[in-house]
């Protein structure tokens, strides 16, 4: 398996980016990948981001302007379940564009 750092972004960082990482690491699970997840709010993504310890962004909230350095997915289909498919798909290619 491929080991991943997740950086689950929503407003109030905990329950919404909680729910994210909990799918997150069981759907990316079943498609080879190990994940660790953080969970913060959009005021912590840019440090967080910056701090190299992590290979891709889910948000449920806006993220401030910045140099993330990382790719950022937006992960609102998690909470309609409207097009979590393509969701997945997507964090599956911003792994890859880093090499994982």
């Amino acid at each position: 398996m491929k080991q991943v750092n997740i950086l689950s972004i929503c407003g109030s960082g905990t329950v919404t980016s909680s729910m994210v990482a909990s799918k997150l690491k069981d759907r990316l699970g079943e498609r080879g990948y190990s994940v660790s997840a953080t969970e913060a709010k959009p005021t912590e993504a840019l440090n967080l981001a910056q701090s190299g310890r992590f290979d891709v962004i889910a948000h449920t909230s806006p993220l401030p302007q910045g140099d993330y350095g990382i790719p950022c997915v937006n992960a609102f289909a998690c909470i309609t379940g409207i097009g979590e498919d393509k969701f997945f798909d997507d964090m599956v290619q911003a792994l890859k564009s880093v090499g994982k």
